[in-house]
């Protein structure tokens, strides 16, 4: 608790700060000590004008203060345009510091805000080249989950806050459709299958009575998990949020209903951003921002390419050794392992249960065993459960969500149990690893925990970095000893096949003009998946483009520098003390961590 009091007042000297302005940066470059509250106190400033990133914290609740949890975020463009100027000032002031004047630390945290605000501005152009509302993620399925997983509740004062959020979320809703409809205007419009997802999605969700949906029955159950919560309340809170439900909610869900009804008559079939106008230069950029590297779509196309082709070979000899036949090809061979029901759990209630105890005790292992791997560890907790029903047919096969800034929510790896095909034993290690430990809640929770960084340093900015270490963790995990079952190891390798093989369609269909079922039909044939896996993350490749590009660029430069740290140092190599140097210092651009680790190697050397 010491620890966090001193985080917070440090917290609040960059608001009280904050009260300068951005355009005060003459007394800030004047102090360089002031350095890092310039930075925090831009982020702190960004949260508070966000009550929902302010609930998602859970800070402010320790003292009391709940206020924020019954507004919901601004959304409006006019909010939008007002932070792209507001990072534009970050960036002049930030300039105005000399590096020289700047210890070790400081320049690093310079170099990676302005990296980002760089990125950012540079990106300005092309802000509406997406599409916000999809089968992935949106506020259609984003401000139940929120409700869900992020809005506390132990009192009533706290249910007080839940209804008002309800009522609140016309408006959010509101300022959104602004900013679909300048899409719509600029003909930015969704594939027809996303349309077609979405529109099913919202149509299920207000499609049954109020006290059946998840803003209810989420409610309810925490109402009565609660200690101490006054009986007599119970009824009349839970009474008032399923008016807000019937009279607030299910209308403004069916206002994007009627929407996307009329859209979809002027969707295409044209998936990647290449048929948009400007979507060329969009994808660069996105490739950029993702990878953190200036590799082109067609380095990484020939990078896939020849990843893909290495992993399968692997695979196959593994095949052989275990009596499979491989005489003919990859798809064949993997399509004979898959039909092996002793891999697949009973399709059941029972069965799905036991797959989230499995995963728990997978977990609990490697935590157990990585002592002399790792230095540091979180010291937040870690639990699996399952992907929400309502949006388990369109999610990925699984996710991580972070801990709590107040410790008061573990880390939490969410499974996804819709199709029991999609969750084979021999993949269930690999999947573990890389959402839990030591994947993301590892590198998460530990840049979290971090004393004396600024505060956006502690937050997972760069995907190849953090996906790239989710990814290294899957290999890391089998180099350790926890994937000796040959099976197993395809599963790892298949892990594998399946981020090289993103590398393939994410730049087919965008930058090669491949088709959805062209990249669904290739996913298929190269990585064994379950048919409904392939086209979930196709479609998710469509709405993100160049994210999936982030794992294999990033694990493969986390296997580089480790290599180069390997063979610089021989004997004296520790890969404990490699790790330290990779998270120690939160999330970073590739570039830096390269650079990071070349300062370990010659600080070792000497």
């Amino acid at each position: 608790m010491k620890a966090f009091f001193k985080g917070l007042g440090y917290t609040v000297l960059a608001i009280l700060i904050a009260g300068g302005g951005l355009a005060a940066h003459e007394w800030y470059a004047e102090k360089p000590f002031f350095f890092r509250v310039l930075l925090d106190r831009a982020m702190v400033k960004s949260a508070l004008d966000k009550p929902e990133v302010l609930t998602s914290l859970g800070v402010l609740e320790q003292f009391g203060i709940k206020g924020h949890n019954a507004e919901l975020n601004d959304d409006s463009l006019a909010e939008g345009d007002r932070m792209y100027e507001e990072l534009k000032g970050l960036r002049e002031t930030l300039m105005s510091y000399a590096d020289e004047d700047l210890d070790a630390d400081q320049r690093l945290s310079k170099e990676i805000a302005m990296y980002l605000l760089d990125t950012v501005i540079e990106a300005e152009p092309y802000r509406y080249h997406d599409y916000p509302v999809n089968q992935l993620f949106g506020l259609q399925n984003g401000f139940p989950s929120f409700m869900d997983s992020q809005h506390r509740i132990a009192e009533p004062e706290d249910v007080e806050n839940y209804i008002s959020r309800l009522q609140k979320m016309r408006v959010k809703f509101a300022q959104n459709m602004e900013g679909l409809k300048l899409r719509e205007a600029r003909n930015i419009i969704p594939p027809r299958f996303v349309i077609e997802r979405v529109l099913d999605e919202m149509r299920g969700f207000v499609g049954t009575p109020a006290k059946e949906n998840i803003l209810y029955t989420s409610l309810e159950k925490r109402i009565n998990d609660a200690e101490d919560f006054p009986v007599e309340e119970k009824a009349r809170l839970l009474a008032l949020a399923e008016a807000e439900i019937n009279d607030t909610v299910y209308p403004t869900y069916q206002t994007y209903i009627d929407y996307f009804d009329g859209l979809k008559a002027k969707a295409g079939t044209d998936d990647g951003l290449w048929h948009l106008e400007g979507g060329d230069i969009a994808y660069e950029q996105a490739l950029r921002f993702f990878t953190t590297t200036d590799y082109t779509a067609d380095q990484i196309h020939r990078m896939g390419l020849s990843e893909v082709a290495r992993i399968q070979e692997e695979i196959l000899t593994i095949l052989a050794e275990q009596g499979y036949d491989i005489s003919e090809g990859f798809t064949a061979a993997i399509e004979a392992m898959k039909a092996d029901p002793r891999f697949y759990y009973e399709d059941s209630d029972a069965g799905r249960e036991q797959i989230l105890a499995d995963y728990q005790t997978i977990l609990d292992e490697i935590d157990a065993g990585l002592d002399d791997a790792f230095n540091i560890r979180p010291k937040a907790g870690m639990e699996v459960v399952r992907i929400p029903l309502f949006k388990e047919k369109t999610a990925p096969g699984a996710y991580y969500q972070q801990p709590s800034m107040d410790g008061t929510r573990p880390g939490r790896f969410f499974a996804n149990l819709y199709d029991i095909q999609a969750t084979p034993k021999y993949g269930m290690r690999t999947l573990a690893y890389h959402e839990g430990i030591p994947g993301h809640h590892f590198q998460i929770a530990i840049s979290m925990e971090l004393e004396g960084l600024p505060i956006f340093r502690k937050i997972p900015m760069f995907t190849a970095y953090t996906e790239g270490w989710a990814l290294y963790a899957e290999r890391l995990a089998w180099e350790l000893g926890f994937q000796d079952d040959p099976f197993d190891n395809i599963g790892r390798l298949q892990a594998e096949l399946f981020r090289a093989v993103r590398l393939v369609v994410d730049t087919g269909i965008h930058a090669k003009r491949w088709t959805r079922e062209e990249a669904i039909d290739y996913m298929l044939k190269n990585t064994g998946m379950a048919e409904s896996d392939v086209v979930s993350e196709i479609e998710r490749y469509i709405v993100m483009p160049g994210q999936a590009t982030s794992y294999k660029v990033g694990m493969m430069k986390i296997l580089e520098v480790r290599e180069k740290a390997m063979q610089a140092l021989g004997d004296d190599f520790s890969l404990a003390e490699f790790h330290d140097v990779v998270l120690k210092n939160g999330a970073v651009p590739l570039d830096v961590l390269e650079r990071l680790v070349d300062e370990y190697i010659a600080e070792k050397q000497s």
